[in-house]
């Protein structure tokens, strides 16, 4: 099998992927912001196991998603729209010019908001309730770096 088939097998593969990560969070982030997410529900997390599986479930597809786009698609499109994948900024920096993603400042934001709310989850519920509300403002973006990396594999028609 050649370089390029094994390429476009895994474009394939985490064009899939992505897609469901997306449905995925969407639902999660619906259920879990139907209203604001706010102290007082985060102050309630030990005791109400269904909030707390839905902020775990919000918080790891968050980063789930964020790590399958930037972390494993983005570096591989790059790859086969024969840009020289590198670091990860410098590879967001790239996936800006190229129109993939709106903002590389933007995704280092959401990067750090994933840190926040896997890290502070248990010791600082101030820090977790606003990286939530800022994380749910991010989703739609994240989604459409996902979607937009999707569509150029379709048009060029490696899925």
């Amino acid at each position: 099998m050649t370089v390029e088939a094994k390429i476009a097998l895994r474009l394939k593969f985490l064009a899939r992927v992505v897609r469901k990560e997306c449905q995925h969070l969407t639902t999660t982030d619906r259920r879990l912001f139907a209203n604001d997410f706010t102290l007082e529900q985060a102050n309630r997390l030990e005791e109400d196991a269904d909030l707390a599986e839905r902020v775990e479930a919000f918080v790891g597809r968050f980063g789930r998603l964020q790590d399958t786009v930037g972390d494993k698609l983005l570096p591989l499109l790059l790859v086969a729209l024969g840009e020289k994948s590198s670091a990860a900024i410098d590879n967001l920096d790239r996936a800006e010019r190229l129109g993939l993603l709106n903002s590389a400042d933007e995704w280092m934001t959401m990067r750090n908001l994933r840190n926040q709310m896997i890290h502070e989850y248990v010791e600082d519920l101030v820090v977790l309730t606003s990286a939530m509300q800022t994380a749910h403002a991010f989703v739609p973006a994240l989604i459409d770096a996902g979607s937009k990396m999707i569509a150029e594999i379709e048009r060029r028609r490696w899925v």
